[in-house]
């Protein structure tokens, strides 16, 4: 099972290329707490000042809960520090390897990358991978959509094709996962993105 964990998890990893678009943020760190800096923007053809303003999460006061769903929560929270970190990897090299495929006009130089690229990332990860459970596997696979707007399973069809992303998801679905399966942040995942939102403010 772990095995099984572990190849598709590298193949995710590997065969997650979609497109990411930066946006320029103005450093303010270093001006005074009067200053208020203004960007200039287009919109409509007219010039517009626009100003970025930090994003504020309001979350409601934690009802008290029995010891086993206390538990059940600490668990869900280990298991997304687990993975979590993975999932930032693969947007990180969303943006490597898509700088470097704009670069390749020809089709065949792009396979060739594509095929050392995934090389590396199971001499890299393979072991880690390895280490996973099943249910951390199927935190992985949501996670994936949630930093990259694609599931799993459309990931692999775009770079590999539909038989090959068809087979991952039939090895998948034996074993109880679902390379198809969407973040939902405001529904079943409420709990996975309330534990995000901790880990990026240091609380966890």
């Amino acid at each position: 099972m772990k095995k099984v964990v572990c190849i598709s998890g590298i193949l995710i990893i590997a065969m997650s290329l979609s497109g990411q678009k930066d946006t320029v943020k103005v450093n303010t760190d270093t001006l005074p707490q009067s200053f208020i800096v203004l960007q200039k923007v287009y919109r409509d053809g007219e010039e517009l000042p626009e100003m970025e303003i930090k994003e504020v999460t309001i979350a409601g006061n934690r009802k008290r809960v029995s010891g086993a769903q206390a538990r059940k929560f600490d668990r869900l929270a280990y298991n997304v520090r687990r993975v979590y970190p993975y999932a930032l990897i693969v947007r990180v090299k969303l943006e490597e390897v898509n700088n470097i495929l704009a670069q390749m006009p020809d089709e065949a130089e792009k396979r060739k990358f594509l095929r050392e690229f995934e090389k590396q990332v199971f001499r890299e990860y393979e072991d880690d991978m390895r280490q996973l459970t099943l249910t951390q596997g199927k935190i992985l696979i949501k996670l994936i959509d949630r930093e990259t707007q694609n599931t799993s399973y459309d990931l692999i069809r775009t770079y590999r094709g539909s038989i090959t992303a068809a087979f991952w998801q039939g090895i998948a679905r034996i074993f109880g996962t679902n390379l198809k399966e969407k973040y939902d942040p405001y529904g079943e995942d409420v709990l996975i993105e309330r534990i995000i939102y901790d880990i990026e403010n240091g609380n966890l």
